[in-house]
């Protein structure tokens, strides 16, 4: 139990379950993460490890009672016919029978219809008219010889769902919470452990929330394989729904012009098209023009009568190519099925998930605390759904005037979805309003930027917003930082191999976080450089060779110099002073750092054996601990006169996979993603240290 699920566990008893808990617990059963989550809810909502396991085995034996696997229908249908009755664990739908006056209820697994249920039960349990409901279902067996009778009888039904919650009081456990804490709640919610990823990338997962929470939102996440796109959309809420991209047809999605039936986004908070991307996927360009429309306009048409619905849209797909292939050769939308790759379609969504930068899921990156029951944020997100708050930054900042309406509604609802799930009750700091409105503005600056390439006839715009104060934030995509020389094409047809170098001004100073981040100034040179959250191509050999050459004593302080993975990076810092230094001569390398308190003897067999295989590369390696535990600062010092401040030390970088060996990210710097960081060059006179 750390500190945050002590938190959690007492500002929301009841509404949460620990997250390891699903898997031991599921088994073979097809049932939805959200359904099994209620009912550890119901049983393991505790922090006593006792009880825990005895709430498991419960919920274990009810499933193993109860539950429907479709193989074994026929054979519990038979039991509960020679019983008279019996319980079962199935999504339970409801439907009015206009001719005989009466609610029918079936059985998706089960395979019944038409069992009759009395209309006090569907009052109390609406939701089984619209979407069905999981539930133990009492089940009576009644056979009459009268025709076209049914001998099945609804007795009762208890929901294994949310059926109510109290807003005021998940406001009130809100205010409780710092915004790191309740982003970590949030990402623990979703079945992830904090620990593993960055401030970007916990934002970046919940980008994948935001058509819970905001009407008619239209999002697409492109990017490769095993990043657990699908995830959220599959089994996170009783709401949404994921559909393959390829099996869906106007009358499924939209309405049947033979019945009249509404189809999916009249029943559906979000619909999400798994596997959308596929150059050569046969799409139904009917299909593709309803959805423009209601992409745009909410509505669709049936004959001469129009439509509306509140469904939000959200298209995952896999890339085969890399971000740098496609912005140098094509575009980000490369994968889109040839209809859909239409910049009509394109410019109607409001924003683009940087697949690329989300790491493929592992096994250490899933939770192990508590976090929401699933089925209870789902309901709070839907409750949500109907608030505004796209207009929350305007006190405070003002969007370029070039930034067009549709443009800004794209920004407007990523921020509004953002500020629901991060503050439900208000109460961010500008800095905070300032981070989600650069990350919203993003989100719809890579959408049209895109369109830019695709389609040569749309004007520029300059993604910026200024303050109060007249302090204008340019906004920059990651991926336009990191490949400057192919981003600013507009058209490759066009254009041919002509490209945009990289701003030869390679230092910047006192420059806001959304301001482009520069290369490493080329030599040694006095300066200062900014890097992003997870932008890749950084090393050590570029960051700080050309500052440590001919030096013949470096000084390392770093009082985070202890568990295995900052070994490692010393590791390979040594080695690029190894690499650089001129055959015949020797370095001396020493390290300041703080005693590690937990395990001091391990720390310091991990520097024995650093020394021990530097010896032999010419490298004099030394340490010293400092017992005051005074020293915070950490820089690299030379006898050549060089300072250089590393506001992170040698720790910039994200986890890599260290058990996979065949990683590139495990064995070369420059595959990893790094975390946001800064550092300092300074000249000083030269001194022998």
């Amino acid at each position: 139990m750390s500190d945050l699920d002590d938190k959690i566990n007492e500002h929301f008893a009841g509404f949460v379950v620990r997250k390891d808990l699903v898997k031991a617990v599921k088994g073979n059963a097809i049932v939805p993460t959200y359904v099994l989550e209620y009912l550890l809810g119901q049983y393991c909502a505790t922090d006593d490890e006792a009880s825990i396991q005895t709430g498991i085995e419960t919920v274990k034996e009810i499933l193993h009672r109860h539950y429907v696997h479709r193989n074994e229908a026929g054979l519990i249908r038979s039991n509960i016919r020679e019983k008279g009755r019996g319980k079962v664990i199935d999504k339970v739908s409801v439907a009015l029978n206009e001719k005989t006056d009466s609610y029918e209820a079936s059985f998706a697994n089960l395979g019944i219809k038409k069992v009759l249920v009395d209309s006090d039960t569907v009052k109390k349990n609406q939701k089984m008219l619209v979407s069905g409901v999981w539930s133990i279902a009492d089940l009576e067996y009644d056979h009459k010889e009268e025709a076209n009778s049914v001998p099945w009888v609804l007795a009762g039904v208890k929901p294994i769902q949310m059926s109510s919650f109290d807003f005021d009081a998940y406001l009130a456990g809100r205010a409780k919470f710092t915004t790191e804490e309740w982003i970590d709640l949030l990402i623990q919610t979703i079945g992830f452990d904090p620990d593993a990823f960055g401030r970007r990338s916990k934002l970046l997962q919940l980008l994948r929330l935001i058509p819970y929470v905001e009407r008619n939102y239209n999002l697409i996440e492109l990017g490769p394989k095993g990043t657990g796109k699908s995830h959220i959309f599959s089994e996170f809420s009783p709401h949404g729904i994921l559909i393959s991209g390829g099996e869906v047809t106007v009358p499924k999605l939209f309405v049947s012009n033979a019945s009249g039936k509404i189809g999916l986004v009249g029943y559906w908070d979000t619909i999400a098209f798994d596997e959308f991307a596929g150059r050569q996927k046969k799409v139904d360009k009917a299909l593709v023009d309803i959805m423009k429309n209601y992409l745009a306009n909410k509505s669709f048409s049936r004959g001469v009568e129009t439509l509306g619905a509140e469904a939000s849209m959200a298209f995952i797909g896999n890339t085969k190519h890399s971000v740098a292939y496609m912005l140098k050769r094509t575009d980000l939308f490369e994968e889109l099925p040839e209809k859909y790759y239409d910049s009509a379609f394109i410019d109607r969504l409001h924003a683009y998930l940087p697949g690329w930068e989300i790491d493929v899921i592992r096994g250490e990156m899933f939770a192990t605390g508590y976090g929401f029951i699933v089925d209870y944020l789902a309901e709070v997100l839907r409750h949500m759904r109907g608030q505004d708050r796209s207009l929350d930054y305007r006190d405070l900042f003002t969007l370029d005037a070039s930034i067009s309406t549709r443009d800004r509604d794209g920004v407007q609802k990523t921020f509004s979805g953002l500020m629901k799930l991060l503050f439900p009750d208000g109460g961010a700091t500008p800095d905070e309003i300032r981070e989600l409105l650069t990350l919203a503005i993003e989100g719809r600056k890579r959408v049209k930027d895109q369109l830019m390439r695709i389609d040569s006839t749309y004007p520029e715009v300059e993604f910026n917003f200024a303050d109060k104060t007249g302090r204008v934030t340019k906004v920059q995509t990651l991926e336009e930082r990191e490949h400057p020389r192919w981003y600013h094409r507009r058209n490759v047809e066009e254009v041919g191999e002509a490209v945009i170098e990289p701003d030869s001004t390679n230092l910047d100073s006192g420059a806001p976080a959304s301001a482009p981040v520069r290369d490493v100034p080329r030599g040694p040179a006095p300066g200062h450089v900014t890097f992003a959250e997870n932008q890749k191509g950084v090393s050590f050999d570029a960051l700080l060779g050309p500052w440590l050459d001919g030096a013949g004593v470096i000084t390392l302080t770093d009082p985070y110099i202890r568990v295995y993975h900052q070994m490692r990076n010393l590791m390979e810092l040594l080695e690029v002073v190894a690499l650089r230094k001129p055959d015949g001569e020797d370095v001396q390398f020493r390290l300041i750092t703080a005693p590690d308190p937990d395990d001091i003897e391990r720390q310091t067999g991990y520097l024995e054996q650093i020394r021990d295989g530097v010896v032999p590369l010419g490298v004099e390696f030394s340490w010293a601990f400092d017992e005051t535990s005074t020293i915070h600062a950490r820089h690299l010092v030379t006898d050549t006169g060089w300072k250089i401040l590393l506001d992170r030390g040698l720790d910039v970088f994200q986890r890599a996979d260290l058990n996979n060996g065949f990683s590139p990210a495990n064995r070369h710097q420059r595959f990893r993603q790094v975390k946001a960081f800064e550092v300092t060059y300074l000249q000083e006179g030269a001194a022998a240290l």
